[in-house]
């Protein structure tokens, strides 16, 4: 049989002391005198004492009202798709306990409307946001609000530092580019040039793919054998029209790139592109197992994908909130999850 949990009347009964100190020094408040303190700080880690977490927060009857704030999950932002997934299984997880959960959206191509929809969720007076802070300098002024209302938030997807976050849940996005930079590095000619593709209208303030496509520039910068021009490119929308007029200019100016990177999850559309136009020879890599995704790398047409296990961010994100509020329990602030490279070979296993 598993050893029995210590209770609080067993760790007061070792130490000589009331169920009261106890409680005293489990939750830091009231005056304990400094020998009772370590006395029982130490029988409470001889024991390898936890806290009933369902008691203890149904006792308290708080309820909690928590809040994310996410890019609309669309057709052509259907990496968003995903992220509910996560945020349901946190919520059902947490369905004994008093909480209320609350989704906002934005249109990722405005930060107007990311604006609007902080002044909506600010209004809901949270008890913990959920953030993906995709235009960083409307981000940092929201988080500012934030922190001078007291409501701890938490960013998946990307961070922006100093800006006093709770936690981040997601990849090393510099590092992440780097591990492109040497995907990519394997499979182009020392000589052949590698272009690197931002599909973004303003590509300085989304700084997740501004700071992927500095990683991976960096990782020529001492590092890899390839030689050629590193050409960086930022597409303004994700409509076909543009994105074909943008690469007809760009390989007619450099006719020797053989590989292409695209800092994004869109890279299905430059695989529309390279088939349409029946360029077979580039080495083509991207983010987020979508089906457009997915269905390219199949086929051949995109080379490695590289996955950001988006359900484990706002499944990981919901529970650290809730943690923190119903017990004052601090997380790790930095939780870096693995970039998963996905093949033609193994990318069934990652899809089940």
């Amino acid at each position: 049989m598993p050893p029995k949990k210590a209770r609080i009347k067993d760790i007061a009964k070792l130490a000589g002391v009331s169920i009261g100190t106890v409680d005293r020094v489990l939750h830091n408040r009231g005056e304990v005198a400094e020998e009772t303190r370590q006395k029982v700080q130490r029988i409470l880690k001889e024991t390898n004492y936890s806290p009933n977490v369902m008691a203890q927060v149904l006792k308290s009857r708080k309820r909690f009202h928590l809040v994310s704030l996410l890019p609309e999950p669309t057709e052509i932002n259907s990496y968003w798709q995903k992220h509910p997934a996560g945020m349901a299984r946190a919520l059902e997880e947490l369905d004994p306990f008093p909480l209320i959960f609350s989704e906002i959206n934005f249109d990722m191509q405005s930060e107007e409307d990311f604006q609007k929809k902080t002044s909506t969720v600010l209004d809901l007076k949270p008890d913990g946001v959920l953030l993906a802070p995709i235009f960083k300098s409307e981000s940092i002024a929201f988080c500012k609000k934030l922190f001078s209302d007291k409501i701890p938030f938490v960013f998946i997807d990307g961070y922006i530092e100093d800006t006093d976050f709770l936690a981040y849940i997601g990849e090393d996005i510099f590092q992440s580019g780097r591990v492109a930079g040497q995907l990519i590095d394997m499979v182009t000619p020392t000589k052949k040039d590698i272009l690197v593709v931002n599909i973004a209208r303003n590509i300085q303030n989304v700084h997740h793919l501004n700071n992927r496509a500095l990683g991976f520039l960096s990782y020529f910068d001492k590092s890899g054998s390839n030689k050629g021009k590193k050409i960086n490119i930022s597409i303004p929308d994700p409509a076909i029209k543009t994105i074909y007029a943008e690469m007809d200019t760009i390989f007619a100016l450099n006719p020797e790139i053989s590989s292409i990177f695209i800092t994004g999850s869109k890279s299905y559309l430059i695989a529309k592109y390279l088939e349409n136009r029946k360029i077979n020879s580039i080495n083509l890599i991207g983010y987020d197992l979508l089906d457009e995704n997915v269905k390219f790398l199949k086929t051949g047409v995109t080379k490695f994908l590289l996955g950001q296990r988006p359900e484990e961010q706002t499944y990981k994100g919901i529970k650290k909130l809730f943690d923190f509020l119903s017990l004052h329990k601090a997380p790790d602030k930095m939780e870096y999850l693995p970039v998963d490279i996905v093949t033609s070979e193994n990318v069934d296993f990652f899809l089940n």
